[in-house]
């Protein structure tokens, strides 16, 4: 008898379930905020996605940049010392934006000329500030 009972219950309220399904009840109302509240967090999540990449994006233009004054400076560097008679040891070379900038000492207005020269035929060379000073003696 329990189990008649028990099973008479249980349809009774299976019915009853299926019943307040028809009618919006806060369980609907819940899952309906909730869909919307999945769809803002979708939109959000998109606008973040494209702020970072676009954050991103600049952040590598600026490594790449950086990359590339770091590139150009070596290039000057090796020019530099491949060259016979500098004292490549004498002279420091600083790159920005494209621009170089020597400093240090050479031992004459011609090599000063020259080393200049030089590192304007460099690839990637924008523009030279020579602030090498010329001493006699070296």
């Amino acid at each position: 008898m329990i189990n008649k009972t028990a099973m008479i219950a249980a349809s009774l309220l299976l019915v009853l379930g299926l019943g307040a399904c028809d009618k919006p009840g806060p369980g609907e109302r819940a899952g309906k905020k909730l869909d919307e509240a999945a769809s803002d967090a979708g939109k959000k999540m998109d606008d973040t996605a494209e702020r970072v990449d676009k954050t991103v994006s600049g952040q590598g233009d600026a490594m790449a940049l950086a990359l590339d004054d770091t590139e150009i400076t070596a290039r000057v560097k090796a020019a530099i010392l491949a060259e016979p008679g500098l004292r490549s040891l004498q002279i420091s070379v600083e790159t920005h934006s494209g621009i170089v900038t020597l400093t240090g000492s050479v031992d004459s207005p011609a090599t000063f000329d020259k080393v200049a020269a030089m590192v304007l035929a460099v690839k990637g060379v924008k523009d030279v500030r020579n602030e090498l000073v010329v001493v006699s003696g070296k």
